[in-house]
């Protein structure tokens, strides 16, 4: 292949790619698909696989079974089903001298920052060795996962860990589209996103299986946070193997989300992407001009309300009084603390609360701008 504009790959195949729209998996497909990331992998790329079709896998080993449609159901398939999903990857892989490691993971795994460096360095670790990391949610403890259709999300976290240059998410869709094209002839591709907004996310659809849980809402979720972090992302069809070098050749095929200017360092992008909000911090005008405008941290003077449960440490969503999200941060206070001191200045911390933790509720360099 031509020379590739990137280095490190996440390729991320929905259940409906793996199986072709059947119950069972398409080991024909997956092989096509082994070829070209193999292709890939031998000309120096890293390639990561970010794999659904444990509950498909889990369903066909088992012949089908009638179950009830309950969570530990679901558990069940996915624990039978992920043993035979990566031995299907290892014997696939291994016809091309190449080796495969599994990675489980849960979004708690990414939550927690030391968790989120262990998880990057055994990325890390594993591509240096030449090793492709088989990437799949932990659906046998996982549960609300499972509902939502994390693995897209999922996906995206894990182009973060690995610091990735493109994420492709291979779908049975060619793309986004103005409205959904199985019901709508007229429906037109959108050949690129540069931004991510209400009105798009109003085209985003249900999964249009019942195979897979993901649809194009978390194919949106994901691409924002990977772009956010410096990462190109496409929305692409996977029926055709061919496309993992095409957009790895950066042929324009797909909907495109270009990353944007400035990657986030690495403290940053866990900020984004590892760690669910614990609660809201709502900021006056004068706080959101001085965090979008000249990069300062977010002082008690600016923050007139606060919502949700979190202790000092964990991570917020920065909110002005629009109801409108700005920005995420670490902050420094609890939410009982923070209520005590809001709207107060810096220097009367110790005096209200008896001790201080510094004279700024997030620093900057704990806040990353939405």
């Amino acid at each position: 292949m031509e020379q590739s504009p990137y280095r490190r790959v996440v390729v991320k195949l929905g259940t409906s790619v793996l199986t072709g729209g059947s119950q069972s998996l398409d080991k024909a497909h997956m092989a096509e698909l082994v070829r070209c990331m193999a292709e890939l992998h031998q000309s120096g790329i890293d390639i990561i696989v970010c794999t659904s079709g444990a509950i498909a896998a889990g369903r066909e080993c088992l012949d089908y079974p009638e179950l009830p449609s309950t969570m530990s159901s679901k558990q069940l398939l996915a624990a039978v089903g992920q043993s035979q999903l990566i031995q299907l990857w290892d014997q696939l892989f291994h016809a091309y001298g190449i080796h495969v490691g599994q990675i489980l993971l849960t979004r708690e795994d990414v939550d927690d920052r030391e968790r989120f460096l262990n998880a990057r360095d055994t990325l890390d670790a594993m591509l240096e060795h030449r090793v492709v990391p088989i990437v799949n949610e932990n659906d046998a403890v996982a549960t609300q996962e499972i509902k939502v259709g994390d693995n897209d999300n999922l996906s995206a976290l894990v182009s973060v860990l690995a610091e990735a240059d493109l994420l492709m998410l291979l779908t049975d869709q060619s793309g986004l589209f103005t409205a959904d094209p199985r019901s709508n002839p007229d429906a037109e591709l959108i050949c690129e996103v540069k931004r991510i907004d209400d009105s798009l996310r109003e085209l985003a659809g249900d999964s249009g299986t019942n195979l897979g849980t993901g649809g194009m809402a978390t194919k949106l979720q994901a691409a924002d946070v990977a772009r956010r972090s410096g990462i190109d992302v496409v929305i692409a069809a996977g029926a055709s193997a061919e496309n993992v070098l095409k957009l790895a050749g950066g042929m324009r095929i797909g909907t495109h989300f270009p990353a944007l200017d400035e990657p986030s360092n690495n403290r940053k992008r866990w900020i984004l992407a590892g760690s669910s909000a614990g609660g809201d911090v709502v900021v006056d005008d004068g706080a959101v001009k001085a965090l979008q405008q000249t990069g300062s941290s977010l002082l008690p003077k600016g923050v007139v309300d606060v919502a949700g449960n979190f202790v000092r440490g964990d991570t917020v969503r920065i909110i002005n009084q629009n109801g409108v999200i700005i920005a995420r941060g670490i902050s420094r206070y609890s939410m009982n603390d923070l209520k005590k001191i809001k709207q107060k200045h810096s220097n009367s911390i110790e005096s209200v609360l008896g001790y201080e933790y510094g004279d700024v509720v997030i620093h900057r360099n704990d806040l990353i701008l939405v």
